[in-house]
Protein backbone atom coordinates (compact mmCIF):
# COMPACT_ATOMS: atom_id res chain seq x y z
CA UNK A 1 0.00 0.00 0.00
CA UNK A 2 2.73 2.30 0.99
CA UNK A 3 4.37 2.22 -2.78
CA UNK A 4 1.03 3.00 -4.23
CA UNK A 5 1.19 6.18 -2.50
CA UNK A 6 4.81 6.92 -2.92
CA UNK A 7 3.89 6.50 -6.71
CA UNK A 8 1.45 8.39 -6.44
CA UNK A 9 3.25 11.52 -4.59
CA UNK A 10 6.01 11.27 -6.88
CA UNK A 11 3.63 11.74 -9.88
CA UNK A 12 2.29 15.06 -8.60
CA UNK A 13 -0.07 14.21 -6.25
CA UNK A 14 1.13 16.05 -3.09
CA UNK A 15 -1.88 15.74 -1.31
CA UNK A 16 -1.63 11.53 -1.33
CA UNK A 17 1.36 12.26 1.71
CA UNK A 18 -1.40 12.80 4.58
CA UNK A 19 -1.83 8.71 3.95
CA UNK A 20 1.81 8.32 5.62
CA UNK A 21 0.94 11.35 8.06
CA UNK A 22 -1.90 9.04 9.18
CA UNK A 23 -0.56 6.30 8.85
CA UNK A 24 3.01 6.88 10.99
CA UNK A 25 1.99 9.87 13.28
CA UNK A 26 1.46 7.88 16.33
CA UNK A 27 4.25 5.29 15.91
CA UNK A 28 6.45 7.95 15.09
CA UNK A 29 5.17 10.42 18.00
CA UNK A 30 6.22 7.56 20.22
CA UNK A 31 9.97 6.78 18.98
CA UNK A 32 10.36 10.77 18.84
CA UNK A 33 9.20 10.62 22.78
CA UNK A 34 11.21 8.13 23.57
CA UNK A 35 14.44 9.58 22.59
CA UNK A 36 13.80 13.26 23.10
CA UNK A 37 11.09 12.53 26.34
CA UNK A 38 9.57 16.06 25.59
CA UNK A 39 6.05 16.77 24.16
CA UNK A 40 6.40 19.77 22.54
CA UNK A 41 9.87 18.64 21.39
CA UNK A 42 8.74 15.10 20.17
CA UNK A 43 6.37 17.12 17.99
CA UNK A 44 8.53 19.50 16.54
CA UNK A 45 10.45 16.47 15.37
CA UNK A 46 7.79 14.91 14.33
CA UNK A 47 6.74 17.46 11.93
CA UNK A 48 10.63 17.90 10.39
CA UNK A 49 11.02 14.19 10.13
CA UNK A 50 7.46 14.46 8.31
CA UNK A 51 8.90 16.91 5.75
CA UNK A 52 12.29 15.60 5.67
CA UNK A 53 10.78 12.29 4.12
CA UNK A 54 8.55 14.12 1.97
CA UNK A 55 11.12 16.24 0.49
CA UNK A 56 13.55 13.46 0.06
CA UNK A 57 10.76 10.99 -1.86
CA UNK A 58 12.92 10.92 -4.88
CA UNK A 59 15.59 9.45 -2.55
CA UNK A 60 13.96 6.48 -1.48
CA UNK A 61 14.79 3.69 -3.37
CA UNK A 62 12.28 1.32 -1.85
CA UNK A 63 15.46 -1.51 -0.74
CA UNK A 64 13.59 -1.26 2.78
CA UNK A 65 10.38 -0.61 4.04
CA UNK A 66 9.04 2.89 3.59
CA UNK A 67 8.35 2.90 7.70
CA UNK A 68 12.27 1.18 8.24
CA UNK A 69 13.38 5.00 5.93
CA UNK A 70 11.06 6.99 7.48
CA UNK A 71 11.90 5.88 11.39
CA UNK A 72 15.64 6.81 10.42
CA UNK A 73 14.72 10.03 9.40
CA UNK A 74 12.99 10.76 12.29
CA UNK A 75 15.58 8.85 15.04
CA UNK A 76 18.51 10.72 13.31
CA UNK A 77 16.44 14.28 13.70
CA UNK A 78 15.38 13.30 17.22
CA UNK A 79 18.99 12.48 18.52
CA UNK A 80 20.01 16.30 16.81
CA UNK A 81 17.34 18.02 18.36
CA UNK A 82 19.25 16.62 21.56
CA UNK A 83 22.37 17.44 20.44
CA UNK A 84 21.20 20.73 19.87
CA UNK A 85 20.10 21.19 23.45
CA UNK A 86 23.30 20.31 24.82
CA UNK A 87 22.07 17.25 26.43
CA UNK A 88 24.00 14.25 26.46
CA UNK A 89 23.49 11.25 24.56
CA UNK A 90 24.53 7.95 26.52
CA UNK A 91 25.39 5.55 23.68
CA UNK A 92 27.90 3.45 25.76
CA UNK A 93 27.70 0.01 25.82
CA UNK A 94 29.31 -1.42 28.97
CA UNK A 95 27.37 -4.14 30.04
CA UNK A 96 26.03 -4.64 33.60
CA UNK A 97 25.81 -8.04 33.94
CA UNK A 98 23.39 -11.00 33.18
CA UNK A 99 21.51 -10.53 36.66
CA UNK A 100 17.88 -9.61 35.81
CA UNK A 101 16.48 -9.17 39.43
CA UNK A 102 13.81 -11.82 40.52
CA UNK A 103 10.19 -9.27 41.23
CA UNK A 104 6.86 -10.15 42.18
CA UNK A 105 5.08 -7.07 40.78
CA UNK A 106 4.52 -8.82 37.45
CA UNK A 107 1.59 -10.94 39.80
CA UNK A 108 -0.14 -8.26 40.83
CA UNK A 109 -3.51 -7.37 39.37
CA UNK A 110 -3.45 -3.92 37.47
CA UNK A 111 -5.64 -2.73 35.44
CA UNK A 112 -4.39 -2.62 31.66
CA UNK A 113 -4.53 1.03 31.82
CA UNK A 114 -2.13 1.23 35.16
CA UNK A 115 0.32 -1.00 33.32
CA UNK A 116 0.50 1.08 30.21
CA UNK A 117 0.70 4.31 32.88
CA UNK A 118 3.53 2.47 35.01
CA UNK A 119 5.00 1.63 31.57
CA UNK A 120 5.66 4.88 29.92
CA UNK A 121 6.78 6.02 33.12
CA UNK A 122 9.16 4.05 32.90
CA UNK A 123 10.41 4.28 29.36
CA UNK A 124 10.90 8.30 30.56
CA UNK A 125 13.31 7.53 32.97
CA UNK A 126 15.38 5.58 30.94
CA UNK A 127 18.10 6.40 28.49
CA UNK A 128 16.85 7.30 25.17
CA UNK A 129 18.70 4.50 23.14
CA UNK A 130 16.55 2.30 25.72
CA UNK A 131 13.21 3.11 25.54
CA UNK A 132 13.91 3.70 21.60
CA UNK A 133 15.47 -0.26 21.23
CA UNK A 134 12.17 -1.23 23.40
CA UNK A 135 9.73 0.51 21.81
CA UNK A 136 11.09 -0.84 18.31
CA UNK A 137 11.24 -4.06 19.51
CA UNK A 138 8.15 -4.60 21.14
CA UNK A 139 5.41 -2.07 20.39
CA UNK A 140 6.22 -1.67 16.59
CA UNK A 141 7.76 -5.46 16.72
CA UNK A 142 10.54 -5.06 14.72
CA UNK A 143 13.43 -7.70 14.50
CA UNK A 144 16.68 -7.00 15.27
CA UNK A 145 17.77 -6.42 11.86
CA UNK A 146 15.09 -3.82 11.28
CA UNK A 147 16.13 -2.11 14.44
CA UNK A 148 19.97 -2.28 12.84
CA UNK A 149 18.32 -0.75 9.68
CA UNK A 150 17.01 1.74 11.58
CA UNK A 151 19.62 2.96 13.88
CA UNK A 152 22.73 2.32 12.18
CA UNK A 153 23.63 -0.01 15.73
CA UNK A 154 25.08 -3.32 15.27
CA UNK A 155 22.90 -6.22 16.01
CA UNK A 156 25.27 -7.38 19.06
CA UNK A 157 24.37 -3.47 20.32
CA UNK A 158 20.90 -3.76 19.91
CA UNK A 159 21.19 -7.13 22.06
CA UNK A 160 23.08 -5.46 24.56
CA UNK A 161 20.76 -2.68 25.17
CA UNK A 162 17.74 -4.36 24.55
CA UNK A 163 19.09 -6.58 27.44
CA UNK A 164 19.94 -3.50 30.03
CA UNK A 165 16.49 -1.55 29.24
CA UNK A 166 15.01 -4.81 30.23
CA UNK A 167 16.81 -4.80 33.76
CA UNK A 168 16.19 -1.05 33.96
CA UNK A 169 12.50 -1.07 33.19
CA UNK A 170 12.38 -3.72 35.86
CA UNK A 171 14.03 -2.09 38.43
CA UNK A 172 12.02 1.35 37.93
CA UNK A 173 8.73 -0.96 38.12
CA UNK A 174 10.12 -2.81 40.90
CA UNK A 175 10.69 0.75 42.78
CA UNK A 176 7.53 2.03 41.86
CA UNK A 177 5.64 -0.42 42.91
CA UNK A 178 7.33 -0.38 46.26
CA UNK A 179 6.70 2.96 46.86
CA UNK A 180 2.92 2.69 46.01
CA UNK A 181 2.72 -0.86 48.98
CA UNK A 182 4.52 1.48 51.07
CA UNK A 183 2.13 4.09 50.72
CA UNK A 184 -0.80 1.91 50.82
CA UNK A 185 0.00 0.40 54.13
CA UNK A 186 1.33 3.17 55.96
Amino acid sequence: MDNHYIQKILSGDTDSFRYFIKKYKDIGYSLAMSVVKDEYLAEEVLQISFINAFNALTAFKGKSKFSTWFYRILINEAFKALKKQGKVINLNNEFFGNQIPEVDYFTLNIEKEDQKHYINEALKKIPANESLALRLFYLEECSIEEITEITGWTCSNIKVILHRARIHVREILKDCFKTERNGLYQ
